[in-house]
């Protein structure tokens, strides 16, 4: 698997997934019925941020991640980042290397910790992913994200110090 810098060209490989997982409901904060054009803007940012894209020995896109700055000003020395796995590609190690990759890059840029704002606390394989990269829970906002099947659930605040 090869991690490399999105280009304008993988956008048509990650829509579909994207799309599908949004519209899910079940981990992104995004409005269900996302359009395009703005989960594009949203999606592949600019420097100094970063959207980067995970893929096979056939150039096959397998997942994707975006990194950036959590917060400007006198916060802008904490980093995020946001991830996507083609659900035909789960179970393979996708998440884990994006994951990896995006606190790679996150300390090479000189962040002191990163920090997921919004981790949704049944995304139980997420949340044991990040945990098992030394990301801890620092807090859930209770009932923070309105699950399409399980009702309200928290949202957990996730850390880590780099």
């Amino acid at each position: 698997m090869l991690i490399r810098e999105a280009t304008e060209d993988d956008w048509p490989a990650i829509w579909p997934f994207f799309h599908d997982i949004v519209r899910a409901g079940e981990t992104f904060t995004y409005p269900l019925h996302l359009g395009e054009e703005k989960a594009r803007g949203w999606w592949c940012v600019t420097e100094p941020n970063r959207t980067v894209v995970a893929v096979d020995e056939a150039g096959t896109v397998l997942g994707t991640a975006k990194m950036n700055r959590n917060h400007m000003g006198n916060g802008s020395h904490i980093a995020s980042a946001s991830y996507m796995v083609d659900p035909r590609h789960s179970g393979q190690g996708v998440g884990r290397a994006l994951c990896e990759y995006t606190v790679g890059w996150a300390r090479a840029a000189g962040y002191r910790a990163m920090q997921f704002n919004a981790v949704v606390e049944t995304n139980t394989r997420a949340v044991a992913l990040y945990r098992s990269l030394g990301f801890e829970v620092l807090g859930t906002l209770p009932e923070g994200f309105k699950h399409p099947t399980k009702g309200y659930v928290g949202l957990h605040i996730m850390h880590k110090a780099l």
